[in-house]
């Protein structure tokens, strides 16, 4: 009896340790939901970089399928089929997610505001990442990180825009909070799928439009048709985020979970190098390969209109969205504190250089 008793916990004891034991080498199979088609470089390299890590360091058990939006068929759907638990992940932008909390809008980027440098530091060593999951929890998922484009050049114009009379009455797809500054500037704003950009800028459904910078922009073929290219203000910093469901993440195992975070933050600064490297490659040919463009700033009337209206709005929403205000003020204070040395570091020894060389 005392042998068959023994025997029995023993076999109690495996039944519960042996999954544990190898609850390492389980195999995990997730999907991932991208906003973009499947030819959008460098965002989809990023993925696709991001999921082949995933697999190598876990030996091959851990696999992330790829669906691009011409596979699901709803670019903006992806935050609600990460939720539903349709799909475990996302590659999106948190503003195109306005509607549904206006919290979301600072977590890409903002107006005026920090630079990649300055907002990765928030993120990472100024209270950022927590204040997104905050966020995001309140709709069971996890957000992190995922590539930043750099400074986004201000958009691609049919006609020259000379004084705010120009913006009256222009249709202009611009997504985010700068959207709703050009609104209150007189711009009819809309917001369009990737896809679908140069189609309705051919057509004449908008007459304007901004997406990225010319590593992007002029393999969209934009300036064959709006060759007013204007420099930036409103998206000095976009960072994309990869979306997480939260029941799904709290199922892997410790080691995946380590790995999908470490796989997520590479992938993501190689985007921002990549595309940093595109633009300066395109940029340094773009007199003479498209000498139809013509590279524009706002006049200085525009951009102190910019600047009224985003502040105008910024101090409307802190009132409205208790979040919103949490971490627009998280913002303020870091890049109070950290401009000062972008100033010295950066702007100072650009502006010495360039002075000595005159």
């Amino acid at each position: 009896m005392k042998i068959l008793k023994s025997l029995f916990i023993i076999a109690f004891v495996v039944t519960i340790l042996v999954p544990f034991s190898h609850a390492e080498d389980q195999k995990v199979r997730w999907k991932l939901a991208m906003t973009w088609g499947p030819t959008l470089h460098p965002f989809v390299d990023t993925v696709e970089s991001m999921a082949n890590m995933v697999e190598t360091m876990s030996g091959g058990n851990f696999v992330i399928r790829i669906d691009a939006s011409n596979k699901h068929k709803s670019p903006f759907g992806v935050f609600d089929m990460v939720k539903l638990g349709q799909y475990d992940m996302a590659h999106t932008a948190s503003y195109y997610w306005k509607g549904k909390d206006v919290a979301f809008l600072p977590l890409t980027t903002m107006p005026f505001g920090m630079t990649t440098p300055e907002q990765y530091a928030w993120f990472y060593e100024g209270g950022g990442m927590a204040l997104m999951q905050e966020v995001y929890g309140q709709h069971g998922m996890l957000s992190y990180p995922g590539g930043n484009t750099g400074n986004q050049m201000g958009g691609w114009f049919r006609k020259e825009i000379n004084s705010l009379e120009d913006l009256k009455g222009l249709k202009m797809r611009i997504p985010g909070f700068a959207g709703q500054v050009l609104a209150n500037l007189g711009v009819t704003v809309t917001n369009i799928p990737p896809g679908e950009l140069y189609t309705s800028l051919e057509r004449g459904t908008i007459d304007a439009l901004e997406w990225v910078g010319p590593g992007m922009d002029i393999k969209m073929g934009f300036h064959k048709i709006a060759p007013y290219y204007y420099t930036g203000w409103h998206e000095p910093a976009t960072e994309l985020q990869f979306l997480v469901n939260q029941k799904a993440y709290d199922k892997l195992p410790e080691k995946y979970k380590e790995i999908l975070k470490v796989a997520m933050k590479t992938a993501s600064y190689d985007m921002y190098i990549e595309n940093y490297h595109m633009s300066s490659e395109a940029w340094s040919s773009i007199k003479e390969d498209y000498p139809n463009i013509k590279i524009k700033t706002f006049p200085e009337e525009v951009i102190s209109a910019m600047v009224d209206s985003n502040d105008a709005l910024v101090v409307q929403y802190k009132n409205e969205n208790p979040m919103f205000k949490k971490i627009i003020e998280s913002q303020e204070a870091y890049m109070k504190k950290s401009r000062e040395w972008t100033y010295i570091s950066d702007y100072l020894y650009l502006k010495s250089i360039s002075d000595a060389k005159k």
